[in-house]
Parts: structure tokens; C-alpha cells; sequence
């Protein structure tokens, strides 16, 4: 049977355009001479639709928009993924299904049968899983079909205790396709190709694994689309971060090992992915003007700027140089220089009036003091803020926060300073990882200043300071929030890194603690780890418990 991987890019809410989407997939494979084309799940509603499954008239336009597909189906089979209503009543009366279409017709509904809670997902929210596993048949034979969505494959895996895919193949199955939605993080690729892989020749049965590509809020979904055959072994692989269209014929007998699939490295995927991120946040939400990043010459808003340039081109990225009363030199210097080397309008803005304006009033709040602490570091990262923010307003362009993940998980930023912006670029991303990011992107010339890269981190608010003035070292700091975070670990059962000792790691574990109400407040961080501060991550404010 010749199938059609078709890897698309839905836009959640985009009924009709999604709709349009499935149509050039279904004509592009019936053109092609493919017997079925196989699209990612909720391909009509975009996922991940949330609310929107509850809003007057929404579930509704989009089973019209899967009626109007009809007619395509006359000339290939189609599997799509689409809400549908159940025949329950009550708060959860959806399924999330696999719909395939033939012949002019719906043929066949297989709705999801494991719904994931965890992390990012919320599926027990809206939906209701199906109950049994049957093959699907075209109206002409041929093959059984196995339709599943996205977390049937995972049955196994993730010790769920029904595993879709051993009871399809034992109930017929010729071969099973998976309608997928699965979000990306580094090394994700690599994963899913083992896992099904596994999983294929475990049950000794064909699998079609069609995942979407594109960036929706938060999620970031890199495609990665494969076929395998019944002992594992690979037929085909789409590319990553990228739509795409394959056609595989499952009895074609031409595979590939799994080890000769080589996806980027970390550094890579991680730009890749991010500038997807940032392209489709835009392109979704109609940002013609682009974006402005503040430019204080470090490693952070460096990396940002370039991965804006690379999304959205040099002339949809505006720069805001801030100078302050405790800038140095070769700071403003090296803001004027990647502005330079990215080919970005960089504007100058000197703070210091503003500042001293401040000083002004905290002495009539506070008394005359020589030194005001924190306030009046801080006050200098407000006034940035606000000033990016005045740019957005006046101009219609999305300030890009810069801050990085490290510094979010022990609160070192300042709220409505740095802190300000539509999307945190790098808030998923560990200080080790901006400067891996910082390397690649000089792989072939010097867009970020070599002189950035070698200068120690500040944040410039006070004078001589410097990151390790109040921080470990980031290779010691990262080690730890990887294992505190992304790995769940308390802290009893973190290992002190090198350079560190356990009332470090205590230390490190509490700050993390203390600003949740920071991160709550913050923008939109893209996902690129497997835990990610945003809705996969839900943490009290208010708590006691210290592991």
C-alpha cells in the first residue's frame, strides 16, 4: 500500500485554512498515486486548541470544515485528526479521534484511547478516550488499518495499562498509522524513533508515525515524521522543523537502520527549533512590525537578537541600546557591533537622566542615602523595560524578553525590567546553552562579538558587579537546576556538582522555590526541555515544603 506522509503546519482556530492545508496534501497524494494520505492529529483545529473545544459554534464550524473535505476523499483515502462529538452527556462529550475518509464519505472513527495529563497536556480536560480498538477497512479492502492518536504509541513506554497497539495488531491490524501532535524538545526525535521503532517490531506490525511541524505559543513541534516496517527498521524520515510530503510504500522492502538517521546536534536543534518558535509566534498572531530586543552587549540579548534575525530577517529586528550610569565601554561597543554584523537598526538610548530623575524621588521616599541597595539597581532594568515597551507601543513591534533559564530559576532578574516582553526566547534555555547557541551561530563568521563571549557576565546594575557575585559559577548552577527541574530530583538526592557542596545545592533548590511568583508573571517561555517553567511546570506560590 503506497502511503502519504503529508507534515503539516495547522494554526490553531484556522478552520478553513486548516481545512486548505488537508486539501493540497489529499490532491498532491492522489496525484502521486497514493492509496491514503495520513495528516497529524486535531490537524483541523490546530493543536493544542484548549478552550476553544468549549466555545459556542467552534466544535461545530469545524466538523463543517471536515464535511467540505468529503469530495477530496474520492480520490485518495484520508486519515485526519478531528474533534468529534460523543454520544455522552455531560462536561466531557469529545473525542480527540483519527477520521478516515473514502470514497466521498466518513468511513471510520477511532477515537484516542489514552489521554495524557501530564507536563504540557490537559487531554482529560475535553475529551473522553475511546473504549475499544478496531481496525478500520477502505471501502474497496485492501490492508486493516490500526488508527491511533499521538499517545497510543506511548501505551508501553509510559506504562499505561492498556497498550493500543499490541490490541490492534492481535485484533487484525495490517499495519497502524499515528495521527500525532508531539511536542519537541532536544533529543525528542531520537526518542520517538526508538520508541516506535521498538514498539513496531514488539508487535511485529508496520507503523506510520505523522507528526505536526510548527510553533503554537509555547509548544514547538518539529515534524519529524517516519515510517517503519514490521521488524523496526526505518522506510522512510522527514525532515525536522520543516512542513514536508513523503510517500512510502509499506511493501516496498527498502529500509534503513535507525542509526542512519542523523538529526542536528543539541546546538543545532536547539536554533532551529527556537527560530521556529519565534517565526510562527509572529507569523499566527499577524506581527507585521517585528520585534525589538534590548541590546546591553552580553551573551543573552547577543543570542536573542540573532535568533530574531534568523526567523524574522534583519529588517523586522530592531535593536535598543541603554547605556546606564554603570555601563561599561566596551558593553555599549559590543551592542553596536552585533547590531552591525546582524545588519539590524540599532537605536541609543542613554538612561542616566531617567535614572537620576529616580534618585531624585527616592530621596524624598527614602531620605538621602548614599547607596539605595536593590532599588536602585533595579530601577535601571525598570527603565529599560519601560522604554522597550514605549518602542512596542509606539511602533507595534513585540519585545523579545532575553533572559535565559538559569537565571529565571533563582529569580536573578528583575520584575518588569528584563522580565518585560511578548515571548521569552531563552527562558527554556541554560546559560552553558546560550553560549553553545552563541558558537554556532559564529560557525561560519562573527555575528556575535568574539569580545562577548569572553567577558564574564554582568548585569551591570552596580558597579564592578558581576553574575558570581551572587551566583555559583553557571557551570555549577546548571548542574543543579537540570537535576532539580528537568529532572525532579530533591534535594537530598542531588549529588553536589564539582565545585560545590550540599548547602549549595539546598541553597540553589530554595531560590527556585522563592520566585515561582516571578516566573508566574513572566512572558511566555518557548519549550525546548523536557520541563519547561510555563503550563507543563505547576508549582504554588504560597508552600513550606523543602525537599
Amino acid at each position: 500500500m503506497r502511503v502519504a506522509l503529508a507534515q503539516v503546519n495547522p494554526t490553531v482556530g484556522d478552520l478553513a485554512g486548516n481545512r486548505r492545508l488537508v486539501e493540497e496534501a489529499a490532491a498532491k497524494a492522489a496525484s502521486e498515486g497514493a492509496d491514503l494520505v495520513v495528516l497529524p492529529e486535531l490537524v483541523l483545529t490546530g493543536y493544542p486548541p484548549m478552550d476553544l473545544v468549549e466555545r459556542d459554534g467552534f466544535v461545530r464550524d469545524q466538523l463543517r470544515e471536515l464535511d467540505a473535505l468529503h469530495p477530496a476523499s474520492e480520490h485518495v483515502a484520508i486519515a485526519l485528526g478531528a474533534v468529534i462529538p460523543t454520544r455522552e452527556t455531560g462536561p466531557r462529550h469529545l473525542h480527540n479521534a483519527a477520521v478516515l475518509l473514502a470514497g466521498g464519505s466518513r468511513v471510520a472513527v477511532r477515537p484516542k484511547s489514552l489521554l495524557p495529563s501530564y507536563d504540557v497536556f490537559d487531554e482529560t480536560r475535553y475529551f473522553l478516550g475511546g473504549g475499544k480498538r478496531e481496525a478500520a477497512s477502505l471501502p474497496d479492502g485492501g490492508p486493516a488499518l490500526g488508527l491511533t492518536v499521538c499517545e497510543d504509541v506511548w501505551g508501553d513506554e509510559l506504562r499505561y495499562p492498556l497498550d493500543p497497539i499490541a490490541e490492534l495488531s492481535s485484533a487484525g491490524a495490517d499495519f497502524v498509522v499515528n495521527l500525532s501532535a508531539s511536542p519537541w524538545n532536544v533529543g525528542k526525535p531520537a526518542e520517538r524513533r526508538r520508541m516506535i521503532a521498538a514498539l513496531a517490531a514488539r508487535n511485529r506490525i508496520p507503523i506510520v508515525f505523522v507528526n505536526q511541524v510548527g510553533g503554537n505559543d509555547e509548544l514547538i513541534f518539529d515534524g519529524g515524521s517516519f515510517a517503519v516496517d514490521a521488524e523496526g527498521r526505518v522506510l522512510t524520515s522527514l525532515p525536522l522543523f520543516e512542513p514536508a510530503f513523503e510517500i512510502v510504500d509499506l511493501g516496498s522492502g527498502e529500509t534503513r537502520a535507525l542509526d542512519e538517521i542523523r538529526d542536528p546536534d543539541a546546538a543545532g536543534q536547539l536554533e532551529s527549533g527556537l527560530v521556529l518558535g519565534i517565526r510562527d509566534y509572529f507569523r499566527k498572531q499577524g506581527l507585521p512590525p517585528g520585534a525589538v530586543v534590548g541590546l546591553s552587549g552580553g551573551i543573552d540579548s547577543a543570542v536573542t537578537a540573532h535568533l530574531a534575525v534568523e526567523a524574522l530577517g534583519p529588517d523586522r529586528v530592531l535593536g535598543v541600546a541603554m547605556p546606564g550610569p554603570f555601563s561599561s565601554d566596551h558593553s555599549v561597543r559590543d551592542a553596536e557591533t552585533l547590531g552591525a554584523n546582524l545588519g539590524i537598526e540599532t537605536r541609543r538610548v542613554d538612561i542616566i537622566p531617567i535614572y537620576e530623575s529616580y534618585l531624585s524621588v527616592f530621596r524624598d521616599l527614602f531620605g538621602q542615602r548614599d547607596d539605595y541597595g536593590i532599588a536602585q539597581q533595579n530601577i535601571q532594568s525598570r527603565i529599560r523595560g519601560a522604554v522597550l515597551m514605549a518602542v512596542s507601543n509606539a511602533e507595534g513591534r513585540l519585545v523579545l524578553a532575553t533572559g535565559n533559564k538559569s537565571e529565571l530559576s533563582v529569580g536573578y532578574c528583575t520584575l518588569y525590567g528584563d522580565t518585560v516582553g511578548g515571548l521569552a526566547v531563552l527562558g527554556d534555555v541554560f546559560k552553558r546553552d546560550v553560549y553553545a547557541l552563541a558558537h554556532r551561530a559564529n560557525a561560519t563568521g562573527e555575528r556575535i562579538p568574539t569580545s562577548v563571549l569572553e567577558k564574564p557576565p554582568s548585569a551591570e546594575l552596580a558597579p564592578g558587579q558581576l553574575d558570581s557575585d551572587d551566583l555559583p559559577p553557571y557551570d555549577v548552577l546548571d548542574a543543579i537546576l537540570e537535576k532539580a527541574i528537568e529532572g525532579g530530583l530533591s534535594t537530598s538526592e542531588i549529588e553536589a556538582p564539582t565545585g560545590a557542596t550540599a548547602q549549595t545545592v539546598r541553597d540553589v533548590v530554595a531560590r527556585v522555590d522563592r520566585n515561582e511568583y516571578k516566573r508566574r508573571q513572566g512572558p511566555l517561555v518557548l519549550r525546548t526541555s523536557p520541563k519547561a517553567f510555563g503550563s507543563g511546570r505547576r508549582l504554588p506560590i504560597v508552600h513550606r515544603y523543602s525537599s
